[in-house]
């Protein structure tokens, strides 16, 4: 059974360890809880109950976790070249559209809001991991279990900061309160803030269980696999100033490389992509870390459900805000050769699946004439193809709000099909117990082949193109999406392709990595952070803005400047908290 995380209890507990404006956490306890409750193993069991609630916002479920969302869909993919904003146009959620066109700065509030959110979540952890150390093992016999598993959730929040931040102040649960506005944000470069997540993960990793009694505890494999991530953005060192890309640490992909290895024989890729939405493989043999959430257990508005992801179901059959829309990059990039391979370099010099309208004003799609890889219509819902198992109408172009600007195409991921009784069938649209992965060995796999990669030994770039492979393998043998009107056709000339061994060179094996990438996890959150880490963002972005400019014209004035536009501004309100002890990133001017 599921961890569950909201309860009468819990609320109460989130109340104790909330965030205002002024303080990261208000540690008097509110409702019924008392100080002697909170110091207590029952009090413990709130406060990381809190914790792990954070993992979906720690605001609950309101606008400010739509709004700013744990999933990194504005973040992660919004500011790359995978999708646009969606949703009614441009001043629809504005900020985002801001992060979109890159003329954020430390003034913008979405800004401000992750900021302050996820030292919301750190903090909870620090209270949770302070209340432990006040008990011995007499109070709770899984005391240090429950320390570390306090550990990797912290880890993973200022994991996030790293990457959207850069510089972040760094502290634990042994620093005051009071103390936090005096710790600088340049304290730490970014090498040693990665350093001490990996050393808290791996230090984590030596007393958690291989496996919990509940689903949802984080476990040894989870520090193991969250080291491996975190160890492959320390490999790739960067320059302060510019966050250019100046060294590959070989021995830091070395330990990336063993790191994923303590996963094999206890987590597979499930035997088709489309598994990946459904429920009843949602902690199957992929997830390795996921978000747990749950529908009608007795909560309101559905349940706890995936509130990140709330605006971005489609209209249609799902009456939705339509945010969240694949680009037309993304789309053109799974386009392959003779060979079923990608076109690497001339994939977006031709559109695929333009939208044209006949006489009925019925969608027709236009130069399909070309294969695609299959993940296409896994990932993304074209007009007249069908739409998971919907069986009343294909995907049409209605199906999104503004087609005007953001043209015809939904994203596909993340959601049940609508005829599901496990979707709830009212407001929040689209919403399901549906988990969230943070980590899938997919994504495990990619970074050992990575690493593999950079390491560029001939057994290891072997290995990599065999890792490769089989992820490719699994897309080949899903089952393909069929015509909606004859279901003895597939819906597009599907060719996927293993790669070979003539040609495998450590740059081919690299393009190959990066693209696989892309195409295996899109819209998953972490498209742009990958771009940062292999310092590509400049010349990825400039290039998609260059082309997009032709296209959108609420492209026309989007700039992508190098040195500035890797990592988020240091907000203004929280330059403010530090009684302007923090600096500002590089690129955006002084405070």
């Amino acid at each position: 059974m599921k961890l569950k995380y909201i309860t009468f209890a819990f609320a109460l507990a989130a109340l104790a360890s909330g965030c205002n404006e002024s303080r990261f956490l208000d540690i008097v306890p509110q409702g019924t809880l008392n100080n002697g409750t909170m110091a207590s193993a029952e009090g413990a069991e709130l406060l990381i109950s809190a914790a792990y609630a954070c993992l979906g916002g720690p605001a609950g479920q309101t606008n400010s976790v739509w709004n700013i969302p744990m999933t990194n869909w504005s973040y992660g993919e919004v500011r790359s070249d995978n999708a646009y904003k969606g949703g009614g146009g441009v001043g629809d959620a504005g900020d985002i559209h801001r992060l979109e066109i890159f003329t954020q700065d430390a003034t913008l509030g979405n800004v401000d809001s992750k900021w302050f959110q996820l030292y919301c979540c750190v903090q909870r952890c620090n209270s949770a991991l302070k209340t432990l150390n006040g008990l011995s093992e007499n109070d709770m016999s899984s005391l240090e279990i429950r320390k570390a598993e306090m550990r990797v959730l912290r880890a993973h929040f200022y994991f996030e900061l790293s990457r959207l931040f850069n510089q972040i102040p760094y502290f634990d649960e042994n620093v005051e309160i009071d103390q936090y506005d005096r710790i600088p944000n340049n304290e730490l470069s970014r090498d040693e803030i990665l350093d001490r997540i990996a050393n808290e993960l791996l230090d984590a990793a030596d007393i958690l269980p291989e496996q919990q009694s509940e689903i949802g505890r984080v476990n040894k494999y989870v520090a193991w696999a969250y080291a491996a991530k975190v160890r492959l953005y320390q490999a790739y060192e960067q320059d302060a100033q510019t966050h250019a890309v100046t060294n590959v640490n070989l021995d830091r992909m070395r330990e990336v490389v063993d790191l994923c290895n303590r996963l094999e024989g206890h987590y597979d890729l499930l035997s088709d992509f489309q598994q990946l939405d459904l429920i009843e493989y949602e902690n199957g043999v992929e997830s390795v870390f996921a978000v747990q959430y749950s529908m009608n257990d007795g909560t309101s508005d559905a349940g706890r459900v995936n509130w990140s992801n709330l605006l971005n179901a489609p209209q249609g059959p799902y009456s939705g805000d339509g945010f969240f829309l694949p680009s037309q990059n993304l789309i053109n990039a799974y386009q392959t050769d003779a060979n079923g391979l990608p076109l690497f370099d001339t994939f977006n010099n031709r559109d695929y699946d333009v939208i044209v309208f006949d006489e009925n004003n019925q969608a027709v799609n236009t130069q399909v004439d070309g294969t695609v890889d299959p993940r296409l219509d896994f990932i993304v819902g074209r007009p007249n193809i069908t739409w998971k198992t919907y069986p009343e109408s294909p995907c049409q172009n209605t199906w999104v709000r503004n087609q005007g600007d953001y043209g015809y195409h939904c994203c596909k991921r993340f959601f049940l099909s609508p005829e599901s009784d496990q979707m709830y069938d009212a407001w929040p649209w689209g919403a399901s117990g549906l988990n969230w992965q943070i980590i899938r060995y997919a994504h495990v796999l990619l970074w050992k082949a990575e690493a593999l990669i950079e390491i560029g030994d001939a057994a290891g770039l072997e290995e990599a193109r065999g890792i490769i492979n089989r992820i490719r393998r699994r897309a080949m043998n899903s089952a393909y999406v069929k015509d909606f009107n004859d279901p003895s056709k597939d819906a597009a000339h599907y060719l996927i392709g293993e790669y070979p061994a003539a040609g495998w060179t450590q740059d081919y094996a690299r393009r190959a990595l990066r693209f696989e990438t892309r195409l295996e996890t899109a819209m998953e959150g972490d498209r742009f952070f990958d771009l940062v880490r292999w310092g590509i963002a400049d010349q990825t972005m400039i290039a998609y803005l260059d082309v997009e400019k032709t296209k959108r014209v609420y492209y026309s004035t989007a700039t992508f400047t190098k040195g500035r536009d890797e990592y988020l501004p240091i907000p203004m309100p929280q330059y403010n908290f530090s009684n302007g002890l923090y600096v500002q990133n590089p690129g955006y001017g002084s405070f």
